[in-house]
């Protein structure tokens, strides 16, 4: 997700510019290729949104088995990573882009950057996230839920059930309590928006829109400052608490607050409105152009295999997609499972995105 949407607290890194996660041996800088006898490109690149993470051991072990060593360029946000790959389209800055979502899916496609590969281990891959499955032009690697987290302990002190749904929001015991993010400059704040979207249509989410901002919805510019310094349920935050106890994040939002909790609560602070949620998918794909393609291949292998799959949920607090991967304990005891995420389809959401953006910002914060 596109992505702001790893939570702070975490401390990953965001510097841009190309930095190694790890390296294997020394060497000559390329080895002769067992089929072809040409040189072999020993480094493989990943364009990637700010947010990749993985255990070193983990990286470790895939550079020692492929012979590759991963560099990783860190490019921004989803949106400005994505944006440099289209200018460079044919010439790119690596060879494989992860971060692309379901929400820009369709204008990564149509942009044609990508060369379809379909991945080992694909059979292994959840069915209702392969959205190219025709042309594996993409490869799903992570997804996660976009939700309205609650504060439990002020619903508890004022003996009001917490919200569970959109209809919820809307109700007259929740006003000025919700605070969400800028859909025109943030990832949660879009994912929010389609959520409203993909439950009450085309049409139905303006009117939901207009009961909730007359409900007291505040509308800031992005996560950090939605949750760390206006949600009153927020352990991360420097500043002091805000007074809102309802916020747009995500999912995984109350195991994070567990981990990072000093000293670490035996249950989580904050619960998840589960009727609220929006279901972000990222993909990896091979760049067209690559100049290590073989190497690119590989590395896409690897984002789906089962050793990452279980890697990425501490690192980027995201789901996996491949079927048998576990979650640690703290994701199953904290976390909670979204059965029915509200979905709309790529092409919908490219058609649709810019004019749905704007007709939201002039109905809400203008």
């Amino acid at each position: 997700m596109s992505t702001t949407k790893k939570l702070a607290g975490t401390a990953l890194a965001a510097a841009l510019g190309v930095t190694t996660l790890a390296a294997c041996g020394g060497g000559d800088a390329k080895d002769k290729d067992a089929a072809s006898g040409s040189p072999k490109p020993k480094t493989v690149t990943l364009v990637s949104h700010d947010s990749f993470a993985v255990t070193d051991a983990v990286l470790k072990e895939f550079e020692q088995a492929s012979g590759y060593t991963v560099k990783v360029l860190k490019s921004g946000d989803a949106g400005a990573a994505l944006n440099a790959e289209i200018l460079t389209k044919g010439h790119p800055r690596g060879d494989v882009f992860f971060g692309v979502d379901n929400t820009m899916l369709s204008r990564a496609l149509d942009n044609g950057i990508f060369t379809p590969y379909e991945a080992k281990g694909l059979a292994e891959v959840k069915d209702e996230v392969q959205l190219d499955k025709a042309q594996h032009r993409v490869t799903p690697v992570d997804s996660g839920d976009i939700c309205v987290n609650y504060d439990k302990a002020y619903f508890a002190d004022k003996k009001i059930a917490p919200p569970q749904t959109l209809d919820d929001l809307v109700k007259p015991e929740y006003k000025n309590l919700l605070v969400t993010e800028n859909a025109a400059t943030s990832s949660p704040g879009l994912g929010f928006l389609l959520a409203t979207v993909g439950k009450y249509g085309d049409e139905g989410w303006k009117d939901y829109w207009s009961k909730l901002k007359a409900n007291g919805v505040e509308v800031v510019d992005g996560w950090e400052q939605a949750y760390n310094e206006r949600f009153s349920g927020s352990a991360g935050g420097k500043k002091a608490k805000g007074d809102r106890p309802l916020v747009v994040s995500y999912a995984s939002s109350p195991p994070v607050e567990v981990l990072y909790g000093e000293p670490q609560p035996a249950e989580a602070p904050t619960g998840v409105a589960t009727g609220t949620c929006f279901r972000q998918v990222e993909f990896a794909g091979l760049l067209k152009g690559a100049a290590n393609e073989e190497g690119g291949k590989a590395l896409i292998d690897f984002l789906v295999s089962k050793k990452f799959q279980e890697d990425m949920p501490l690192q980027m607090f995201v789901n996996p997609v491949v079927k048998d991967a576990k979650l640690p304990e703290i994701f199953t005891r904290h976390g909670v499972v979204v059965d029915k995420p509200e979905n709309v389809a790529p092409d919908t959401i490219a058609k649709n995105r810019e004019q749905w953006v704007k007709a939201w910002t002039s109905l809400v914060v203008k």
